[in-house]
């Protein structure tokens, strides 16, 4: 018999349903917190966050005392002093999400450029198992660790901020809303990434998209003269944390819940085109 003949009568056999997902989630989780690159990573975003926490306060407490030195000023401040530093523990979000981000683009990425992807899609054959067990694996560490480093950052900012006589009440509910928010926003961008990661196949090109997405167009549509522009704006997935934050609407934002549809339409859209293409693409 003919290696062509094989080759078309495996073709032809159906695919079975593989292993349960239980234990793809966990062959996942496993990979994912066994190699080295991806510990340093989870490392630099905890450092990262907790260093901007602190000089931040320290900023933040050094514009007080300049403050200070007006009547006016010093009485806004009195008042202010707990909305002036209540938003300090997530002064390090932007880099998170960069770092966390591009961590997602690579759990997919490096399956395709290492030549893995043919060892994981023959023992899932479905693919789609595999995809949606690296999803939650990313998103969930994701959300976890930008929480742990928020209240830790909101630990070490503490005495710095009360050194400046700035109150930080990390039991209010604007702390906890601001912890709560920022870590699935997080979480949504690493699922961006790891979708961007999937559609590329490049962790280069992946990484970039996604600095494209979420730092160049914020700053490109808003250089760009037009009501056109200025109104897209909005809907960047970039720009949808400070109405979910706010404590009050701010102008020129979208509502609450319309920054909240906008990012997850911004989630779901590339996670299904993903599944799409990963399911007719070749490895």
């Amino acid at each position: 018999m003919s290696a062509t003949t094989l080759e078309s009568r495996r073709a032809s056999l159906p695919v079975g349903p593989g292993p349960a997902f239980h234990r793809v989630l966990n062959s996942e989780f496993i990979k994912f917190r066994t190699l080295l690159s991806t510990l340093i990573l989870l490392g630099c975003t905890a450092l990262v966050m907790v260093g901007f926490a602190a000089l931040t306060a320290w900023g933040t407490g050094q514009f007080a005392d300049a403050a200070a030195q007006d009547p006016e000023a010093a009485a806004a401040m009195a008042a202010q002093g707990g909305d002036l530093a209540v938003t300090v523990p997530t002064a390090g979000i932007a880099f998170a999400q960069l770092i966390l981000g591009s961590l997602g683009v690579l759990l997919m990425s490096s399956e395709f450029t290492t030549g893995m992807a043919r060892s994981t899609f023959a023992a899932v054959p479905k693919r789609i198992p595999a995809f949606l067990a690296k999803l939650i694996v990313v998103t969930v560490s994701s959300f976890a660790l930008t929480a742990v480093s928020t209240y830790i950052a909101g630990l070490v900012a503490l005495p710095i901020l009360q050194n400046y006589d700035l109150k930080l009440d990390l039991a209010s509910q604007q702390s906890i809303k601001l912890l709560l928010v920022n870590s699935i926003y997080v979480a949504a961008v690493a699922a961006i990434g790891m979708s961007l990661g999937t559609l590329l196949r490049n962790s280069a090109g992946g990484i970039m998209s996604l600095v494209g997405l979420f730092f160049v167009a914020p700053i490109a549509f808003q250089l760009i003269p037009g009501d056109f522009f200025e109104e897209a704006r909005k809907y960047l997935p970039g720009n949808t944390i400070m109405p979910l934050t706010a404590v009050e609407h701010v102008p020129d934002t979208l509502e609450a819940w319309q920054a909240g549809l906008v990012l997850g339409a911004w989630v779901v859209v590339p996670v299904v085109l993903a599944m799409l293409l990963l399911k007719k693409r070749d490895v």
